[in-house]
């Protein structure tokens, strides 16, 4: 019992930023000691299962860096910190450099959050084709941009996140009804729209060498907002292709210095090759993670907290043939205190995996899901394509909720 103990404490230290409980679970799997950092860890999701709970707020740099430099582990080496949310990936990267600990460099973290640089920097890689793009500091200009670019066009924040303020915009009239969607001075994106299969990235970076661990397929739905219906998961692609997208990844992760850590990349299958949408030096939501590990047993999060902190990388189980996911919104109204018996049945439907709820229990729907933001998901696990989505329209049903049904159909 000594002997353990005595290599408990040895076990380096994860310091995660307000994490959600499926990260505090990764470290565990990755072998490591956990600490909280959040402005109030007495709430469940920030503290399950972690051994170790510090109380302040991240957000505040100096804060941050004088709480967790008081750390033994973080005086001695064996510690890192992690945040696996825009915010958090940023806080984390600049305590990271000032203590001295490994972990992403702050420069590439902002490169990779600077939609409009980092989208001159990727021009480069296809120079023969590259993507149409202007700045747009003024709403009113919008109208006039988009001409300029061509219809169909996307707007979307210069330092936007998780699909927030993105838009498509098909022609004159719906640039001007965009243009009164944003604040009158503003900082924008204007770019033209890239038609063809989606796929979200994942790879881990460890001192400048970029694995890809693996991509899913996002299903778009239809309208303005572009948000998704779902992922799924195997992909099929030829070799060529399937290098030509690890090639394209690993050249934008090099253009930002993304030398160490994850990165979330969304990458569309045109006709002239892939084009880069956007990249994170974070994984993807947790859904997405958990699509991954689901088909192929890739542990994502468990992967990046463990060459954090220099571990071995966690075992790979593979789980299902056919794997997907999908994105379950409800109108506005809806009350989640019935949801419950709804909810029971859906998770009981065979091959099932998960039924999240986003929307607090005892709350009532107000408005539309926004960008990336949905109502509830479901992830499910089947041994043929036809089977999986019979059982996430079965549970889409159960739960009462909506969605695109030509996107999803699409589950193969």
């Amino acid at each position: 019992m000594r002997q353990r103990t005595a290599d408990q404490r040895h076990r380096p230290v994860a310091v995660l930023l307000s994490p959600r409980p499926a990260v505090v679970a990764a470290a565990r799997r990755a072998g490591a000691r956990t600490v909280v950092v959040a402005p109030d860890p007495s709430v469940p999701s920030d503290r399950e299962g972690a051994e170790r709970r510090v109380r302040t707020d991240w957000r505040d740099h100096p804060r941050l860096v004088g709480a967790v430099g008081r750390l033994e582990e973080v005086r001695r080496g064996r510690a890192a910190v992690f945040g696996f949310d825009p915010a958090g990936a940023l806080a984390a990267a600049r305590a990271n450099e000032e203590l001295g600990l490994p972990g992403t460099p702050t420069a590439a973290v902002t490169a990779l959050m600077d939609k409009a640089g980092l989208r001159a920097r990727s021009n480069g890689l296809h120079a023969a084709h590259p993507v149409s793009f202007a700045r747009c500091g003024r709403a009113d200009l919008i109208p006039f941009i988009t001409t300029l670019i061509g219809y169909p066009c996307v707007i979307k924040p210069r330092w936007g996140a998780d699909g927030e303020g993105v838009r498509l915009v098909a022609d004159q009239a719906g640039a001007r009804t965009a243009a009164r969607g944003y604040p009158a001075v503003t900082d924008l994106l204007v770019e033209e729209f890239l038609e063809g299969p989606e796929l979200a990235v994942a790879a881990l970076s460890r001192e400048g060498r970029h694995r890809v661990l693996g991509w899913s397929r996002r299903i778009p739905a239809a309208g303005p907002d572009l948000t998704a219906t779902g992922h799924r998961l195997p992909i099929a692609l030829d070799a060529t292709a399937a290098e030509s997208v690890r090639a394209l990844v690993r050249a934008v992760l090099d253009l930002a210095g993304h030398r160490d850590g994850p990165s979330h990349t969304e990458v569309v299958l045109t006709p002239r090759g892939p084009r880069l949408i956007e990249a994170h030096a974070r994984p993807g939501a947790d859904e997405l993670t958990h699509l991954l590990r689901l088909a192929h047993g890739t542990d994502v999060l468990g992967l990046a907290l463990a060459a954090g902190l220099g571990l071995p990388d966690p075992p790979r189980r593979p789980r299902a043939a056919h794997a997907g996911l999908r994105y379950v919104d409800f109108p506005p109204g809806w009350r989640t205190d019935g949801a419950g018996p709804g909810v029971a049945a859906a998770r009981a439907v065979p091959g099932v995996v998960r039924v999240h709820l986003e929307v607090p229990r005892g709350a009532v729907v107000r408005r539309p899901p926004t960008g990336a933001r949905h109502h509830a998901y479901v992830l499910a696990a089947a041994p043929t394509a036809g089977s999986l989505g019979a059982a996430l329209d079965r549970v889409t049903g159960l739960l009462g909720g909506r969605h695109d049904a030509p996107g999803v159909q699409v589950v193969r």
